[in-house]
């Protein structure tokens, strides 16, 4: 039996897990990111498994047609837009996730935020390149208004570390009660509007859907200070990318912390990688040893559970 392993950019699966435990099965790693349907189905041609790393490679319908001898996709975590679930279900695929941690993403968005607020992408360079000592002047974050849009498990927990730094925390979502504002010690925000001007820094972790597709648009953007920074460490189809670019090049917002974007790897002339107000990371969100470890042990954990019959942590 055929298993590959999709997008492994740091080649690190076969070392977080023992995939040898998995009895006649021959797992291939692949490093690179595979653009194109025909260079995966090329890839995974004759496999009978594909373990994918989050939303890296989509799973559509036209390339599943394309690859016959699948029976079983594994995706970290347990929810992969990218995968056609109707069309697995059609085809008899079944589909496995595994658990995920949501401190990672907390934890990075803090690192951006800190890097922006302290001038530390700037301010790093001159250092390493000899350049003027102190450029830059700090935000202060104590007695700022953090604006959380979204407050799940990502977004409640950095709405705590703000009121650690004494931020004064508002925060709004679409379906947001004033119940759950309160247990989480919040100000909760009646408008998106609302959040977006009163904000010094606003953080976006709400999930993609076709309802938040694009919530934050010209318009939005146009609410916020041009103080204000704004974070993005969930999916990047929340913003709307132009808007966004014409808001950073135009200073009508102080900056942007960044670690999704439309197009994954983002391409080299991209212009998000010459801002000098935008301070990006490659979707390094989830990409911890902890995550990286319940991740592929939990794969190896499926497909061993889908061999014997009994699959564990069904998305399908």
């Amino acid at each position: 039996m055929r298993c590959v392993i999709l997008d492994d950019y740091q080649g690190v699966a076969t070392s977080y897990a023992d995939w040898t435990a998995l009895d006649g099965v021959a797992t291939t790693v692949v490093r690179e990111h595979l653009d194109g349907e025909d260079a995966v189905a090329a890839a995974l041609a004759n496999a009978e498994v594909v373990v994918v790393m989050r939303e890296r490679t989509p799973l559509t319908a036209s390339l599943l047609a394309r690859l016959p001898a699948l029976r079983l996709v594994v995706t970290s975590g347990m929810r992969n837009a990218s995968i056609d679930l109707a069309a697995c279900r059609a085809r008899g695929i079944t589909v496995c996730g595994t658990g995920s941690s949501p401190t990672p993403p907390v934890e990075l968005t803090w690192a951006l935020l800190l890097g922006l607020a302290r001038g530390l992408g700037p301010e790093g360079a001159a250092f390493r390149d000899g350049g003027p000592w102190q450029s830059t002047v700090g935000a202060d974050l104590a007695g700022a208004v953090l604006g959380v849009v979204g407050l799940g498990k990502i977004g409640s927990r950095v709405a705590a570390i703000g009121q650690a730094f004494g931020m004064d925390v508002v925060a709004w979502s679409p379906h947001l009660t004033e119940e759950r504002a309160a247990a989480a010690g919040v100000r909760r925000a009646t408008t998106l509007h609302g959040l977006l001007g009163a904000s010094d820094v606003v953080t976006l972790h709400l999930v993609l859907s076709e309802r938040t597709r694009g919530l934050l648009g010209a318009a939005e953007l146009a609410a916020m200070r041009p103080t204000a920074y704004l974070l993005n460490t969930s999916r990047a189809g929340l913003v709307d990318t132009p808007a966004l670019l014409d808001a950073l090049a135009e200073r009508r917002i102080a900056g942007a912390g960044l670690d999704v974007f439309d197009t994954e790897p983002l391409p080299v002339d991209d212009p998000l990688r010459s801002l000098p107000n935008v301070l990006a990371t490659p979707h390094l969100g989830y990409v911890t040893a902890g995550n990286y470890r319940t991740y592929f042990t939990e794969a190896v954990e499926d497909v061993a559970a889908w061999l014997a019959g009994e699959p564990v942590r069904l998305l399908t």
